[in-house]
């Protein structure tokens, strides 16, 4: 292997950036889910095994045959979901709604009607959301300023400094003094480590009527449009065009796989493929396809260090996770902004998208991103019959 087709440092803070992004905001609530399900501890660490393997296995297969940053992830609002909805189920039931809510998802990802829906959607729009989505994260740069005001100047500080001397090795530095600020912030540590190999847990699936529609379709809805949709919509706000429908194929034979040990539900990412596409990622955007290959590295690694990572997370200091989260995606925030204004024909509707999304509601189960981009889409549908009434009159 060549010297130029390795990863450079840029790339591999960039993936393990998103990695643990993405693990510091939502490990928490695959656990909890976890619980809610039935499963015990080793069943737990089974869930947070497969999940990595199937996110490793996807990330890097796909970031490799398409040459773009495809990263994956688990369904976090899927597991909001879990915790409230999995209780009233034997842990069998759910598990077999997770094999039936990735049977239709898989079904979903075949059809080219949805596709091309998707990709009818304006850049301007899908920039909008995810800007929207990103201004709640970034803001986090600032919501624990209070109580901790200057780890907060700290890390601004380093973020801006590396911006202007260091820019190629900023995500690292944050890195690092995001591991030492843990340390530091969290003190004795609140439980003892107890080390063990995760081992995978088949529980045998279980198929009823009222799991399927109770679990299984609303999982799988949730999934398809508030992660997937931005996922989606990300991928294309960034200009990269791999082939949606077989890699959406691709990520749901692993979920069906994995479904049986806990791969609950499995997805395009949002924020953290957003870390992997950005200039962060490096100044080459047609290499950055390797911070995905990285990413899904990490996630390797996280889900044989399954144990490991349920202790480490669990004492990881949120105001810590909220400074690098927002900070690592800063630049990106900007960028989709500045793309989601600069088309005056489609402003009005990103710009509703951008409120709803960044507005954080939730109704009948779909998060802000969902209805942002239903909001964006009806102001397009407007100004297009508008458009064809003042033509007819003229």
């Amino acid at each position: 292997m060549s010297t130029s087709s390795l990863p450079g440092l840029s790339h591999i803070t960039a993936g393990l950036t998103a990695v643990i992004v993405g693990y510091s905001s939502a490990v928490v609530l695959v656990i909890k889910a976890a619980q809610a399900s039935g499963a015990d501890a080793g069943m737990i660490v089974s869930w947070l095994l497969m999940l990595g393997l199937g996110m490793g296995i996807t990330c890097i297969g796909f970031s490799w045959f398409y040459k773009v940053p495809v990263v994956t992830a688990w369904s976090t609002p899927g597991a909001a979901f879990l915790i409230g909805a999995a209780g009233g189920f034997s842990l069998a039931e759910v598990i077999g709604a997770f094999v039936i809510a990735a049977l239709l998802a898989l079904i979903a990802a075949r059809s080219r009607f949805i596709t091309k829906q998707i990709e009818r959607i304006p850049p301007a729009v899908s920039s909008a959301m995810l800007a929207g989505i990103l201004l709640p994260v970034c803001l986090g740069i600032f919501s624990d300023a209070p109580e901790h005001p200057l780890l907060v100047v700290i890390f601004i500080s380093v973020y801006l400094l590396g911006t202007v001397w260091f820019p190629r090795y900023s995500m690292l530095i944050l890195l690092a003094v995001a591991l030492v600020a843990g340390m530091w912030v969290a003190g004795e540590p609140a439980m003892a480590f107890e080390w063990a190999w995760p081992v995978p847990v088949w529980v045998a699936p279980a198929f009823t009527l009222s799991a399927t529609v109770s679990l299984a379709v609303p999982l799988f809805l949730i999934t398809l449009l508030s992660q997937n949709l931005p996922g989606i919509a990300i991928l294309k706000s960034y200009d990269y065009h791999p082939d949606v429908r077989q890699v959406l194929s691709g990520v749901y034979v692993v979920n069906l796989i994995t479904a049986p040990f806990g791969g609950f539900a499995l997805n395009l990412a949002a924020i953290t493929a957003a870390i992997c596409m950005g200039e962060n990622a490096g100044t080459d955007r047609q290499q950055r396809y390797k911070a995905g290959i990285m990413a899904g590295a990490g996630y390797l690694l996280f889900g044989v260090l399954a144990s490991l990572v349920v202790y480490l997370f669990s004492q990881m200091p949120l105001v810590v996770v909220h400074l690098l989260a927002g900070l690592a995606l800063f630049s990106t925030l900007q960028a989709s902004l500045i793309k989601a204004l600069d088309d005056q024909a489609h402003r009005k509707a990103a710009l509703l998208t951008f409120l709803c999304c960044a507005s954080g509601i939730t109704v009948a189960q779909l998060g802000a991103p969902v209805w942002g981009l239903l909001a964006g889409l009806c102001v397009l549908g407007l100004d297009k019959l508008q458009a064809r009434i003042k033509s007819k009159r003229a």
